[in-house]
């Protein structure tokens, strides 16, 4: 390992020790060090923007950081237990290729505030990724809503035969949930678009630092103004970007589950292409519904990592070394979860509906609050309507069809009046 800025003279390193202090700081930080390179020069550009560094200085950290980007893209540059973490290999590099222009470039900042900013900008990428991917699953849902909207699709109340759906209603539920999870990540994003460059350790520093010019330049919408909150902040921001994840994959999570059970032998309503499935090791006579399943396991995943993070947040202000944690929990979160959500619009596109088991499975009882409604509308108590329909359950059914029935149900929002146009105004309101 590289020299350690912090060490003091005369005292050494217990390497179990230190190996415990870095964790896997140096594998994370794999995921963070092209934000950290990024952010560095624009630090360098503020430091010479108040003298701090000449032109040529700034020059050759310039070109040494692009050449270091360079070098870690390509593998050149491998980030591994020679360094305490990403931060300090920069340095490292910095310090080895230009000397004392290497050393200047921490001057007005902490590890804290530069890890800051390296995971605010690779949040910032995350949400922006969940709010795209939320809106293509919109768009695929709403078309399908429309072209499907008169398909009658049985539906369930506590996993029984409840009443008759469509297709229609079933996209237009997913289509509506992800807008709300797409303004969610975009609401999110926007908390966390600010720059905590600047900060240091959380008390800021005795130099007139430049805070606005690597606020515009890295692409944040405002400065993170206290240095104490920007670290009262870390753990705060990432559970929130954690919680704006995992309502897609709750909602995925949902969707998943009517797959699984739409796509077994017993329901028998969807076919997925044969690519989101795998064949049995034993049994040679089935194929699985792989994708979904794990599918449905990933919000498991989210929601840990945001229980962690909120768990370590029992601090008082000020920073404190156990937020360290927080890199690896938002990592591992955001790593499982976009995963999934990316296969998401696809699968729904390219997914098949077997009408003919839809229909069959529809059964004569399922009219009976259709029947119970009419007389409502025809002046008999609801509570009566009900009770007379009960006890005429097995005939409810005769000289009705499902179609009939869906056209019907006029209340807004169901199968007779789904208001597409509705849910595309909102999606158009996300930019979309």
């Amino acid at each position: 390992m590289s020299d350690l800025l912090w060490q003091k003279p005369g005292v050494a390193v217990d390497a179990q020790i230190q190996a415990f202090l870095a964790g896997d700081d140096v594998i994370l930080d794999r995921e963070f060090f092209l934000h950290d390179i990024r952010a560095s020069g624009a630090h360098a550009r503020g430091l010479e923007r108040i003298g701090i560094l000449s032109a040529d200085e700034l020059a050759a950290l310039e070109r040494e950081l692009r050449q270091l980007a360079e070098d870690f893209q390509s593998g050149e540059f491998v980030l591994d237990d020679r360094y305490e973490d990403g931060h300090s290999a920069i340095e490292a590099r910095l310090v080895e290729r230009l000397g004392d222009a290497g050393k200047k470039i921490h001057t007005g900042r902490s590890r804290n505030d530069q890890v800051l900013v390296a995971t605010r900008l690779w949040l910032k990428e995350k949400l922006a990724r969940v709010v795209e991917l939320s809106r293509q699953t919109v768009r695929i849902a709403l078309d399908r809503a429309q072209a499907e909207a008169d398909v009658p699709l049985p539906g369930y109340t506590h996993l029984q035969r409840a009443v008759v759906s469509s297709l229609g209603m079933w996209w237009a539920a997913w289509a509506e949930a992800f807008i709300d999870n797409a303004r969610r990540a975009a609401d999110t994003l926007a908390l966390v678009d600010c720059n905590p460059l600047g900060t240091a350790a959380g008390y800021g520093v005795n130099l007139p630092l430049d805070r606005e010019h690597p606020t515009a330049e890295l692409g944040f919408s405002r400065i993170q103004l206290s240095p104490v909150y920007a670290q009262l902040s870390r753990g705060k921001f990432e559970l929130a970007a954690l919680e704006a994840l995992g309502s897609s994959t709750l909602d995925l999570r949902r969707l998943a589950w009517d797959l699984s059970l739409f796509t077994s032998a017993e329901f028998g309503f969807v076919t997925l292409p044969a690519q989101y499935t795998t064949g049995s090791s034993i049994m040679p006579n089935k194929r699985n519904p792989d994708v979904i399943e794990l599918m449905r396991a990933v919000h498991a995943s989210v929601a840990a990592a945001r229980t962690e993070v909120e768990l370590l947040l029992s601090l008082p202000s000020g920073y404190h070394r156990d937020l360290q944690a927080s890199k690896g929990a938002i990592f591992h979160g955001f790593g499982r979860g976009l995963a999934a959500l990316e296969l998401l619009p696809a699968l729904l596109g390219n997914l098949d509906w077997n009408t003919d088991r839809m229909q069959a499975a529809i059964d004569a009882g399922m009219y009976a609050t259709d029947v119970a409604v009419e007389q409502a509308a025809a002046g008999v108590p609801f509570r009566d309507a009900y009770r007379a329909a009960a006890e005429s359950v097995d005939t409810a059914g005769a000289g009705r069809t499902p179609q009939a029935s869906l056209a019907v149900r006029v209340s807004p929002g169901a199968a007779a009046d789904l208001r597409l146009d509705i849910l595309r105004a909102r999606l158009q309101e996300l930019g979309d």
